[in-house]
């Protein structure tokens, strides 16, 4: 798995926060996820390598996620039509393309998100300041798992970490988010961007 699947992640620390957080339930969490329609957000990602890209992302739930990723780097990558696309900016190739349901994403990008469904989470735990939640398919574990870590008061998601196939990890850090709106079909649209590209 590509190391660009990962999305969400500011750090908990910056943050001002409770001095002791009570566990939220998986069901307030769900109901949390499932209310998220669209988001657009500033976003710095962290990756396995140790290097940093950042960038702009919109999330239009269900399926749909589009990372823009700022110069020198320029790479794209969106998820639609239940794909996700990797354009990489040094190459005029098509994108590499895979199922967005054989990715961790998958798992927030969904219709109806069940954090409650049985061997879908395998760890849900507090520190006293954050909720974390790791998730993977149940069906099929080997596709990785999502990190997700959720302040309280009001619930809000503030980081996920994304450990692909091959254990490699990914951390996205979020600006402040916009959340509700409209977005533009053609943000998602990856047969549009690979004609626009040339590729």
């Amino acid at each position: 798995m590509n190391r660009r699947f990962a999305l969400l992640a500011p750090l908990a620390f910056l943050l001002p926060l409770p001095a002791a957080a009570e566990k939220i339930s998986l069901a307030a969490l769900s109901d949390y996820l499932n209310g998220l329609t669209t988001v657009e957000s500033d976003f710095t990602q962290v990756n396995s390598d140790g290097s940093i890209s950042t960038g702009k992302i919109y999330i239009n739930r269900p399926g749909r996620v589009r990372f823009e990723y700022a110069p020198p780097d320029r790479s794209l990558v969106i998820a639609g039509g239940q794909q996700v696309a990797i354009f990489d900016a040094k190459s005029n190739q098509p994108p590499e393309q895979y199922p967005l349901k054989r990715t961790p994403l998958n798992l927030i990008l969904g219709r109806n998100i069940d954090l409650g469904r049985a061997k879908m989470v395998v760890g849900h735990s507090d520190d006293g300041t954050s909720t974390r939640v790791t998730a993977q398919d149940p069906e099929n574990p080997e596709y990785g798992t999502i990190e997700l870590v959720f302040t309280d008061n009001p619930v809000e998601l503030r980081q996920w970490v994304i450990t692909d196939d091959l254990g490699a990890q990914t951390t996205v850090i979020l600006g402040e988010m916009k959340k509700g709106g409209q977005m533009r079909a053609s943000l998602f649209d990856i047969t549009a961007e690979t004609a626009k590209r040339g590729n």
